[in-house]
C-alpha cells in the first residue's frame, strides 16, 4: 500500500501532488498548473499566435531563399517531435534539417516509426549517438547526484541539435510542446524560448558539462556533444530557438492521432502506464518505466498521476475517476529494473539507497520490496543494452 496517496496534498481540480516539481496551490486548493491550463485554454488568443508563427515562417522563407535548409527540428521519434516535424514539413512548408540524438534507448517500434516518418515525409536527418561507456558514466553520476539518470539525454537533446544551428549556420529551431504544459517555469502568456537559462535551470539540473568531466574524470573534449554553445556563438548566427506549442494549441491526443493517420506512427505499451493498454505517452524510450519508478521513490507519485492530470483537464476523466486509476495502477515495480542495474552494475539495495536518499518531502519513504512487480513489456527481451 502507498502511503503517500492519503498523506500528500493534491490539487483540488486535478490529481498532481505537492510534490510536483514548480507545483503551489492556491486559496481554493487549485495547483498553478491547472491555472496555467486555463490560460492556455481561455485566455491566449490562438489564432493570434499562428499568425505570429506564420509572420515568422515567412521571414524564414524570404532570408533562407540561398540556404540548404530553413531550419533544424530536434527529433526522438515520440508523438511531440513526430507531429512537430509534420507541422513543418506537411503544414508548413519548411525545408528542416532533423537532428536526432540518439540516447540509446530506442525501443523496436520508434525505430520503425522514425524511419517510416523520414520517408514519408522527405527530410534530410543527421543521428548522432555518443560514446556509450561515457553516458553509462554519466548516468550512474547523475542518478547518484540527482536522483536522474536521464542528464546524458536531456543534455544531448538540446546541446547537440544548438551546436548544429551554430556549426552549419542556420538560425531557427523548432521544437514541440511548450514549457506550460506540466510545470509553470513559463506561463503561456509569454513567449517562451529555449535558451542558455532554461537550459542550465531545467534541462541539466544545475549539473554542465564541465561539472561532469570533473566527476567522472573524464577529459572535457569527452563530453563535447553535451555542450551548449556560448550566447556570442549563438547571438552570431542569430539563432531563434521556439517551441511550436506556444504558437498553435497542444493536444497530444489529436496529434498523435494525426500521426497515426498520415505517417502510421505506431502505439505502444508504456510500462508506466495502464496495463494492456496502447499509448502514445512516452513510447520511445525503454528506460521510461524506471525513470517513473525513481520519481516514485522519490516524490510518492509516478506517470499514471500525469495521465489522470491532464485526462481530467480535457474531459475525459473527472477527478475521482483519476484517483481511482492512481490507486490501481501506481504502485508497482517496473519488470525491466535488472535490465537497469546490470547496465549500471547496481545491486537493487544500492538502487533503492540512491533514490531514497533524494526523497522530496512531504513524501513518505515506502519500502522497495512491498512493491509488486509490474507487467513485462513486449520487447524487453529485444533490448540489446550492456
Amino acid at each position: 500500500m502507498n502511503d503517500n496517496f492519503d498523506d500528500l496534498q493534491r490539487c483540488t481540480k486535478c490529481t498532481l501532488p505537492i510534490t510536483w516539481e514548480t507545483l503551489n496551490f492556491d486559496q481554493n486548493g487549485v495547483c498553478n498548473i491547472c491555472r496555467n491550463w486555463e490560460a492556455k485554454t481561455e485566455s491566449v488568443d490562438w489564432e493570434e499566435r499562428e499568425r505570429i508563427l506564420l509572420k515568422i515562417f515567412e521571414g524564414v522563407k524570404e532570408r533562407n531563399k540561398d540556404r540548404e535548409y530553413d531550419c533544424i527540428v530536434p527529433f526522438s521519434g515520440g508523438k511531440d517531435s513526430t507531429y512537430t516535424l509534420y507541422a513543418v514539413v506537411r503544414k508548413y512548408g519548411l525545408k528542416p534539417l532533423v537532428v536526432s540524438f540518439d540516447h540509446g534507448f530506442y525501443r523496436p517500434k520508434t525505430i520503425e516509426n522514425r524511419t517510416r516518418t523520414f520517408k514519408k515525409l522527405g527530410v534530410d536527418v543527421i543521428t548522432f549517438t555518443p560514446n556509450w561507456k561515457i553516458v553509462k558514466k554519466l548516468m550512474l553520476e547523475s542518478l547518484i547526484r540527482k536522483g536522474d539518470f536521464c542528464w546524458h539525454c536531456h543534455a544531448g537533446v538540446f546541446s547537440y541539435p544548438m551546436q548544429f544551428a551554430v556549426k552549419f549556420n542556420i538560425p531557427l529551431l523548432i521544437w514541440g510542446e511548450g514549457g506550460g504544459e506540466y510545470e509553470t517555469y513559463f506561463r503561456y502568456a509569454e513567449l517562451e524560448e529555449t535558451d542558455e537559462w532554461k537550459y542550465n535551470r531545467r534541462i541539466i539540473m544545475g549539473m554542465r558539462a564541465e561539472d561532469l568531466a570533473g566527476f567522472i574524470n573524464v577529459e572535457l573534449r569527452d563530453l563535447s556533444p553535451f555542450i551548449y554553445p556560448s550566447k556570442e556563438e549563438l547571438d552570431k548566427v542569430g539563432v531563434k530557438s521556439l517551441p511550436l506549442g506556444n504558437y498553435i494549441q497542444w493536444n497530444q491526443e489529436e496529434f498523435a492521432e494525426t500521426i497515426q493517420k498520415e505517417l502510421g506512427w505506431n502505439y505502444d505499451e508504456v510500462e508506466s502506464l495502464y496495463p494492456d493498454e496502447l499509448g502514445f505517452d512516452k513510447v520511445e524510450c525503454m528506460m521510461t518505466g524506471i525513470r517513473d519508478y525513481i520519481k516514485y521513490l522519490k516524490r510518492g507519485f509516478s506517470r499514471i498521476t500525469h495521465r489522470t492530470t491532464i485526462d481530467i483537464k480535457q474531459g475525459r476523466i473527472s477527478r475521482d475517476e483519476g484517483l481511482v486509476l492512481i490507486r490501481k495502477y501506481e504502485h508497482r515495480k517496473p519488470a525491466s529494473l535488472p535490465i537497469f542495474l546490470k547496465m549500471l552494475d547496481l545491486s537493487e539495495d544500492e538502487f533503492n539507497r540512491i533514490c531514497l536518499n533524494q526523497l522530496i518531502p512531504p513524501a513518505i519513504a515506502v519500502d522497495p520490496d512491498t512493491i509488486p512487480v509490474g507487467k513485462k513489456l513486449w520487447d524487453q527481451d529485444l533490448w540489446l543494452i550492456e
